[in-house]
């Protein structure tokens, strides 16, 4: 048992101008956080890069927890947090944002938050 699920989401071989594009990135978080039943609360983005290596970063705040991502344009990386918790499956929409966004190459760790059976570390 736990109270919500965090899908962690490193993608590699990114285009660059998808780095850069925090607009489109916010818009399909948010699009896709609302086709998969969550509730958007606020959302907020900004591009860096004259102080520090180029990329972006957007954040969607969900009623359900969030969607963030984190870009490096230069090498063509993406982070992507989904965390969700109620009845909004993290997995609906990250299939969602990698269909949009044409996301092939990621490696996805999924980490169940607030678990309420004792684990062992044995």
């Amino acid at each position: 048992m736990h109270k919500g699920q965090h899908l962690l989401i490193d993608c590699c071989q990114v285009p660059r101008e998808l780095c850069l594009n925090d607009e489109l990135l916010l818009e399909t978080m948010s699009e896709a956080a609302r086709l998969a039943g969550a509730t958007v609360v606020s959302q907020i983005r900004y591009r860096f890069g004259e102080d520090s290596p180029a990329g972006c970063t957007a954040v969607v705040m969900l009623d359900e927890s969030h969607c963030s991502v984190h870009t490096y344009a230069d090498l063509g990386l993406l982070a992507l947090d989904i965390f969700t918790c109620g009845g909004t499956n993290p997995k609906q929409v990250w299939q969602r944002i990698r269909k949009t966004l044409s996301l092939d190459h990621a490696s996805i760790r999924e980490c169940p938050r607030f678990e309420t059976q004792p684990v062992s570390h044995g």
